[in-house]
């Protein structure tokens, strides 16, 4: 195994001298221009159960050590920033990640990457909201006002815009709120907006679901406590009420560049198509960020990828299992999977690419598994794995159903495997010989 030296972080508060010290890091690793390191798989998997906390030596109560060794939890699910978090705490506890969230705010829940929600720590919300969340902001006005305008508003940007007043005015007035809430204390907000019309699946939507929506990727609000830790009816809050300073407003670019060097510390060596597929960049963008952080050319066993200029070193990895909740960031890592997701476990996938819940055996997804209504927790296997192992694997289960007590959840975007694991299907999902590599869409 090819173990890499440590250099200094790269830090930089301007372009010029951002990318003098990128040249120096670069120099100090000893990579050379037009020599690529070669890595293997195995060394891949090793370095994602260090650098992902997922050995119990690398456990901690240091929950915003742990949302930055993964760059951002996957919070689409909201049961997932709880068991995502837990799986690498030392004594975890559902209490303190809440308080995290929702009391000293050291994490923050945010849209980023493909109009997903993220928990991050305020340094990297505010990145994630320069390099990716603003992105969003014109589509999304723009769709709103056509639907306004099909709704019979007359001038929709006019209506959309006091809308936006309206709703921060009653936040500040209020505090944080439910959108249920919000809407209740105005009856102008209330407007009716027709989706799809004519079609099976119309529908109605209240409009200030979506000011909400715009007023998040404007950074001007963000979302707060919800009634229980498993439900994704936020309250909302003003965002500098919430978070001193707000979500800023760092250079696009630059924070890019760095958004891309902490994610190839974290996931590199990974390939370009990784890094697009998370960040939801074009690949104009990609090869710009990848550029600009430094990135130092790798050979990997499936084609070129890409190291941190910074890359950390590696120390030697001892065997470990995982027990991973539905959209967990190590699943959700990259595009190309084949060196950690076997053919024969491609099922724990839905049709869209999203991972669900997981069972891994030395960096290899190897089972999956499913709550039942009852509590129990169901395991499935997609390969032979040694008696030992499995044992392993259970005293992980048990340790989850410890942190969780008598809750039941519901997985949100499950796994084509899910269904016939708690026996409500009995045939195989649409994707049980869907490639490991197919293009997948992350959950919104």
């Amino acid at each position: 195994m090819r173990l890499h030296r440590r250099v200094a972080p790269i830090s930089a508060s301007s372009g010029e001298v951002f990318r003098e010290c990128l040249r120096e890091n670069v120099a100090a690793a000893g990579y050379r221009q037009g020599v690529s390191l070669r890595i293997a798989a195995e060394e891949r998997r090793a370095r994602l159960a260090e650098r992902h906390r997922l050995l119990p030596r690398t456990r901690t109560d240091d929950l915003p050590q742990i949302a930055n060794d993964l760059v951002a939890l996957h919070s689409s699910d909201p049961v997932t920033v709880f068991m995502s978090a837990m799986a690498r705490m030392a004594h975890p506890s559902i209490a303190a990640v809440e308080q995290a969230l929702y009391t000293d705010r050291s994490l923050i829940r945010h849209h980023g990457m493909r109009r997903t929600l993220w928990v991050a720590t305020p340094p990297v919300i505010r990145l994630i909201h320069a390099a990716a969340t603003r992105d969003l902001l014109a589509t999304e006005r723009r769709r709103t006002c056509q639907l306004l305008a099909a709704s019979g508003v007359a001038d929709p940007e006019q209506w959309l815009a006091e809308a936006e007043e309206q709703v921060l005015a009653d936040l500040r007035e209020h505090g944080p709120s439910t959108a249920r809430e919000i809407g209740q204390r105005s009856d102008a907000l209330r407007q009716r907006l027709q989706l799809s019309p004519g079609k099976a699946y119309a529908a109605v939507q209240s409009a200030h679901t979506r000011v909400l929506y715009i007023l998040g990727f404007a950074g001007q609000m963000l979302r707060g406590r919800p009634s229980k830790w498993i439900n994704g009816a936020y309250r909302y809050v003003e965002a500098e009420s919430w978070l001193p300073g707000g979500l800023g407003n760092l250079d696009p670019r630059q924070a890019s560049a760095e958004l891309a060097g902490r994610w190839l510390q974290r996931f590199g060596p990974a390939t370009t198509a990784d890094l697009q597929w998370w960040m939801g960049w074009t690949m104009n963008r990609t090869k710009q960020a990848l550029a600009d952080c430094g990135a130092v050319e790798a050979e990997l066993e499936g084609g070129a990828g890409w190291l941190a200029a910074d890359d950390p070193s590696l120390d030697p990895v001892e065997p470990w299992v995982a027990v991973l909740p539905g959209l967990d960031p190590t699943i959700m890592g990259w595009k190309q999977r084949d060196w950690y997701l076997p053919s024969p476990s491609a099922e724990v996938f839905d049709s869209a690419g999203n991972g669900g819940p997981s069972l891994w055996v030395d960096g290899r997804v190897v089972g999956a598994w499913a709550q039942a209504k009852d509590g129990t927790i169901h395991t499935h296997y997609f390969e032979r794995v040694a008696a030992a192992r499995r044992r392993e694997i259970d005293q992980r289960v048990e340790e989850l159903k410890s942190w969780i007590g008598d809750t039941r959840f519901t997985v949100r975007f499950p796994g084509d495997i899910h269904a016939r694991l708690l026996g409500t299907r009995t045939v195989p999902g649409p994707n049980t010989k869907r490639p490991p590599d197919q293009t997948p869409t992350l959950a919104e």
